[in-house]
């Protein structure tokens, strides 16, 4: 059987039975603690955003939820964050011996592990902190931040134009949120006519075919011949000493433009994470009080910024220089996040999805920015570096506003959002000083290369 050099339907059918699970997966914390915490079912409605009413008994039984599923949320993450930077940094080492197949399927075993582990909870009505033990094994396996840094370094090994590479980065980031859209959608009309349960069984059949389709019809872009193959702790070894040599070794003006992009990009994944990881919780407190119905809608028109955002990067790229890009999704974050913050009813919490239209751009550029920066030998090494500083500052981001959140909840449930658009000014100052110091214009990234001895690409670059 032919095998395929395409990553795309790996990633639209991971994105359509993530986000299948995903919006579900406060929403049943939050139903169980409910449940545990008054002694009484779930308060059911129609698709239409309606409180209880507003006695002073249900607010602070709504608090002491919203307080106990953030903090629920912060052990889930807590718990997943050691194993999987550890496993990413192994499986990226061992990518580049064994090929990049590897940092692709053993993420989607973990994350069907996660799911049918909620599937199991769900369904048997088992201990809810069974699941913060499931988030712990599946994280043995990698996370989605190793999957995707898979993915794009599978992008990076297929694409030698510079222009292709950050198109073709794009479209994976498109199809996250094209299909991410659709699931969303879905999921809220499924889990209003079935429960939980459905759901959970549908996202792990789709999890069961992408698993299929990367082990038996994808195709590896390295093929590495067995007698240069090595240990996996030389491997690790080898890609330490690499990743220290990206920042030890060259030009002065090299290390720095890096050391800037990856801390850019740290950054604004720690913002960007930890804002997102409480819309959830957020939708369900009062006075939104959104239902299943309004949450998938609201998920899905939050997915289509993926789309805006690829569309957005085509255009400007045509007329911008990439860091003009970077800032104006900087600017579409931080006006996004301030008017979440003061969102109080159904219709301005839909408003606050239009200027986070192209909060999506500055990452596939930014990794596109990096790539031009090192050579083509240090590619695995510098994917392996963003892959793990992505997973730390996605895991620590959610675990700290989720903390943040349960101590201001009671005061005021949009301070996370006010705080996330504050921290902005780090990435947006940074980025000020790139551009000071390294426009980073085309011939500045050849220059770059060649002062540390290496042959300049004569690939056409990025506008």
């Amino acid at each position: 059987m032919k095998r395929l050099y395409f990553i795309e339907p790996i990633v639209a059918i991971y994105a359509f039975a993530s986000f299948m699970v995903y919006p579900l997966v406060q929403q049943y914390v939050y139903r169980r603690l409910w449940q545990e915490i008054t002694n009484s079912s779930y308060p059911q409605s129609d698709d239409s955003s309606r409180c209880a009413a507003n006695s002073s008994n249900h607010t602070n039984q709504q608090e002491e939820v919203q307080k106990a599923a953030s903090l629920f949320s912060m052990y889930s993450d807590l718990s997943s964050m050691i194993p999987s930077l550890i496993m990413t940094l192994l499986l990226v080492a061992y990518s580049d011996q064994r090929g990049r197949k590897i940092t692709i399927i053993m993420p989607l075993i973990g994350s069907l592990i996660y799911t049918l582990s909620f599937l199991a909870v769900s369904f048997f009505e088992l201990n809810l902190y069974l699941l913060i033990a499931a988030s712990f094994v599946s994280a043995l396996f990698g996370g989605i931040g190793t999957m995707l840094g898979g993915c794009f370094s599978y992008v990076a090994d297929l694409c030698v134009d510079d222009k292709q590479k950050t198109l073709r980065m794009a479209v994976v980031d498109m199809m996250i949120g094209l299909l991410a859209g659709v699931a969303s959608i879905s999921t809220g009309y499924f889990l209003h006519a079935s429960g939980f349960n459905w759901p959970f069984f549908t996202s792990a059949l789709f999890q069961v075919v992408n698993l299929l389709y990367a082990i038996f019809i994808l195709e590896e872009t390295r093929v590495i011949d067995k007698s240069e193959t090595m240990a996996c702790c030389r491997a690790l070894k080898k890609l330490a000493c690499s990743i220290y040599n990206l920042f030890a070794e060259g030009s002065r003006g090299k290390k720095w433009v890096l050391l800037l992009l990856i801390v850019i990009f740290s950054s604004l994944s720690f913002v960007n994470t930890g804002g997102l990881s409480i819309i959830t919780l957020y939708e369900l407190n009062k006075p939104l009080c959104w239902s299943e119905i309004l949450i998938g809608y609201g998920s899905a028109v939050s997915t289509s910024i993926f789309i805006t955002s690829f569309v957005g990067l085509y255009l400007f790229s045509l007329c911008l220089p990439n860091i003009a890009i970077v800032f104006i999704g900087l600017l579409s974050i931080v006006i996004s996040t301030l008017m979440t913050a003061f969102a109080k009813t159904t219709l301005m919490m839909f408003l606050v999805r239009i200027p986070a239209m192209f909060a999506i751009m500055p990452f596939p550029v930014l990794r596109s920015m990096m790539s031009k920066v090192v050579s083509k030998s240090e590619q695995g090494a510098l994917f392996a570096c963003v892959a793990f500083m992505e997973n730390l500052s996605s895991n620590v981001s959610s675990a700290v506003f989720s903390r943040i959140y349960a101590d201001t909840v009671a005061w005021c449930p949009g301070f996370v959002f006010l705080l996330a658009a504050g921290l902005c000014l780090i990435p947006i100052s940074l980025l000020g000083i790139l551009r000071c110091f390294h426009p980073l214009d085309p011939n500045d990234t050849q220059a770059l290369l060649s002062e540390d001895g290496t042959e300049a690409s004569q690939d056409p670059p990025v506008a």
